[in-house]
């Protein structure tokens, strides 16, 4: 969530991010206005309270003199003492009302600042999905027609490896799901591996998290707001499979006081992930682009807001390094406002180039959250500024299933093989090339 400082000074800061990201700016007033019911309430609620502890303390001092007093001076005291006690019981009841209004005021401005996105960074390019800007193109796609053979797509380069089964996935879990098989499985744990041992290198801190997590995990990271239809929900345990590791190693540390020397934490996890893919109707049906379930090596880090833009560059440099040891033309992007998601005020896409379909498609994603998550999350740090909130980022190192797609399709040669790039050999027994069947 936001600062609510930030939404009481500059509110029409709040509401340009808000229609930069497509969303609506009624949110900004509607919980500005529920923001000044509750501090009301607050006020009045602490007024009361003040009256109440006033003339509760008269009462001990009025029942000692009733005990002493005798004759007329008993009948008073015994008057000012029902007097105290009716106006005390009237400020009880005064202040239960205001409790609960306060309580109601308060239920509401946290729901409304639960539904309003992450502020988001001026320098993101501002529009839909088609707005991204263009940091940099590495590499030229392979210009097969001057090889002399038509690129085949990574569904049939798959199949003739023995590599990929979609047919037996699709009998055993429906559409959208598939079988690795043979050098299929084992080209994705040679992915893993090797992003992981990239990872671990660059002293990030390996975690294997679970992929059921409890709804506060998923609130936290922004994944139940405009995301929730693409999650899964254990509904008879109340648990969520998540679609990233991002979730568990955000929530890892929640509720938590971080001493700042602690600082930068960086973590990187592995884990399955699952996504509904709602509303992605008839777009990349065919294979294993676009599925429900996949493996990723995730990055995750904590550091001091002030050093989350530096952080930011330093996921993208292990992503790109990450792109380059695989050997497949790319491209960095700037991330569009109104793709960014919740939780990001600053997104960077590295888009593998995709021969089957002539065009550049995203394989990792590297978010600035800036305190967004860790406020929601309860997640501080201390320092010499006291206790304050945090600053999280995330990046994916590996999304197997997309990068086996451009991997199969950019190495592919004539015969039907795929070259192995040469970060990826030592984990495949040395293996130059994949061979069909």
């Amino acid at each position: 969530m936001i600062d609510l400082r930030i939404l009481r000074s500059d509110p029409e800061r709040v509401r340009a991010s808000q229609l930069a990201r497509g969303e609506d700016p009624a949110l900004v007033d509607a919980l500005l206005a529920a923001d000044a019911r509750r501090r009301e309430q607050e006020t009045l609620f602490s007024e009361l309270r003040n009256r109440q502890k006033q003339v509760s303390s008269r009462v001990g001092p009025l029942r000692g003199a009733l005990k002493k007093a005798d004759g007329a001076d008993r009948e008073q005291a015994q008057r000012e003492l029902d007097q105290v006690m009716t106006q005390a019981q009237e400020l009880a009841s005064e202040v239960k009302s205001v409790e609960a209004a306060r309580q109601d005021a308060e239920a509401d401005a946290d729901r409304l600042l639960a539904g309003l996105s992450n502020l988001v960074d001026p320098r993101a390019p501002v529009g839909g999905e088609q707005e991204f800007r263009i940091i940099e193109t590495v590499g030229t796609p392979r210009d097969f027609a001057a090889e002399g053979f038509a690129p085949r797509d990574h569904v049939e380069l798959g199949t003739a490896l023995g590599a990929i089964d979609m047919e037996r996935g699709a009998k055993v879990s429906g559409s959208r799901f598939y079988f690795l098989t043979g050098v299929g499985a084992l080209l994705e744990l040679a992915l893993i591996n090797h992003a992981v041992a990239l990872a671990t290198a660059h002293g990030l801190l390996p975690v294997i998290p679970p992929s059921l997590v409890r709804p506060a995990a998923m609130e936290g990271t922004g994944f139940l707001g405009q995301a929730a239809e693409n999650v899964y929900r254990v509904e008879l345990d109340d648990l969520y499979l998540v679609g990233t590791a991002e979730v568990p190693l955000a929530a890892y540390h929640s509720d938590e006081i971080l001493d700042a020397a602690t600082l930068p934490r960086r973590y990187v996890g592995w884990s399955p992930c699952y996504r509904r893919e709602a509303g992605s109707y008839g777009k990349d049906t065919s294979g294993i682009f676009r599925v429900h379930w996949f493996d990723k090596v995730e990055m995750f880090s904590y550091v001091a807001p002030e050093d989350a833009e530096a952080e930011h560059e330093q996921l993208l440099r292990y992503e790109r390094e990450m792109q380059d040891s695989l050997e497949i033309p790319y491209r960095i992007i700037d991330v569009a406002s109104g793709d960014l998601g919740a939780s990001a005020a600053r997104k960077f896409d590295i888009e593998a180039w995709v021969p089957s379909q002539g065009r550049y498609r995203e394989v990792t994603s590297a978010s600035n959250c800036t305190e967004f998550q860790s406020r929601r999350l309860g997640i501080r740090m201390r320092d010499a500024q006291g206790i304050r909130p945090l600053a999280t980022l995330n990046g994916t190192l590996v999304a197997v299933t997309r990068t086996i797609v451009a991997l199969l399709e950019n190495h592919q040669q004539a015969d039907g093989s795929v070259a192995v790039p040469v970060a990826l050999r030592p984990y495949l027994g040395g293996r130059a090339r994949l061979e069909p069947l």
